[in-house]
């Protein structure tokens, strides 16, 4: 393991202190892709290099990861990675393809489920522990890093779907016609994700995300049966064992993207925050999540807008969630075509919140 001792000290806490159940100076606000395709330095930088290259490259992640920070008054990094890396460590092929995003060229099937390559499959994943601890040092305690996974129900679609998909219709399928089968990929891919997670956090992540992002392909049912056992051994799991190695307590959001008819079943998780999508109104939000920590929920798209209303949309979203247990976000992620003087407003407006 890369040795991770001696890390600069933490500057920027108003994360922590939201999950404390403390009270910050200012909300804090970081945002979902923020260092990516928005970015022209991004742009410019995967003119050299490819996506996985990144990924796969301690000093090009940590380099990339800091980009955001740099131009702007966030108040987390999140390391660069992608969900797709846990399907590459399983054995399968992903390619980026412009213009289409990842691609799984020979998607999982039933007759191949055994020749997913679980045995050392996080540990192949080292090179993302290693990224975060570089990372760790270069930010010399401006902020603090989030690492992050793909959830189970999220990459089991990928895997079978090939890439991203409109409808997901394939993966239902496989949860209404080979349940069993299912469950069984869910397993393998929770049991990699939670050693995973724990890689990080001994590399040095001071914040675990989980992204459910297919979310919103499932009905209620089947996603009480597909993905919340598997979100919550993710939960359990990945704590108890960051316990047993003496590691300080990491806190870990889980963002459902369209689970917004789960929120309820949520809040059972264990889960320290809960993210938010955009079509969620923060008081129903609220409503439902009763006393949980919350994170979102501006719509994207919201972005676009002139800086006024981005202003004025900061301020009715904060009054809607209030101004205690919240951390400020978008709803997902930043979309390629944002402006960045509007991100600094965006940002900017957040900050200027009387608490």
């Amino acid at each position: 393991m890369t040795s991770k001792q001696n890390f600069p000290l933490l500057q920027n806490d108003r994360i922590l202190k939201v999950i404390k159940g403390e009270k910050p100076d200012k909300l804090p606000v970081w945002i979902m892709r923020q260092a990516g395709r928005h970015l022209p330095e991004f742009v410019e930088f995967r003119k050299k290099h490819d996506f996985f290259e990144i990924c796969q490259t301690p000093k090009l992640a940590c380099e990339v990861t800091l980009m955001p920070i740099r131009r702007y008054d966030l108040d987390a990094a999140i390391i660069f990675s992608d969900i797709l890396v846990i399907p590459q460590a399983l054995g399968l092929k992903v390619e980026m393809k412009p213009g289409l995003g990842p691609v799984i060229p020979t998607p999982l099937t039933v007759d191949t489920i055994e020749n997913l390559h679980s045995d050392g499959a996080a540990d192949r994943l080292r090179y993302v522990g290693e990224a975060i601890t570089l990372t760790r040092h270069e930010l010399g305690g401006k902020v603090p890093l989030i690492g992050f996974s793909g959830a189970p129900w999220t990459l089991f679609g990928y895997m079978i779907e090939g890439g991203g998909s409109k409808t997901m219709s394939k993966a239902k399928k496989w949860l209404y016609e080979y349940p069993e089968e299912s469950s069984k990929v869910l397993d393998i891919l929770t049991n990699v994700i939670i050693d995973y997670l724990v890689i990080q956090a001994e590399y040095g992540a001071q914040v675990l995300q989980v992204f459910e992002s297919s979310a919103e392909y499932l009905n209620r049912h089947l996603f009480t049966k597909f993905a919340l056992p598997y979100l919550k051994k993710i939960n359990i799991e990945v704590k108890r064992k960051i316990k047993e190695k003496k590691i300080e307590y990491i806190p870990i959001i889980l963002f459902a993207k369209g689970g917004h008819f789960s929120l309820e079943d949520q809040t059972e998780l264990g889960y320290d925050v809960l993210g938010v999508d955009w079509t969620v109104e923060p008081q129903i939000a609220r409503f439902l999540t009763k006393n949980s920590i919350l994170q979102g929920n501006l719509d994207p798209c919201a972005l676009y807008a002139p800086k006024e209303e981005i202003v004025k949309l900061v301020e009715n979203m904060v009054a809607g969630f209030g101004t205690s247990k919240y951390i400020v976000n978008l709803g997902h992620g930043i979309y390629p075509d944002a402006d960045i003087e509007k991100v600094k407003t965006f940002i900017d407006a957040v900050h200027n919140v009387t608490l």
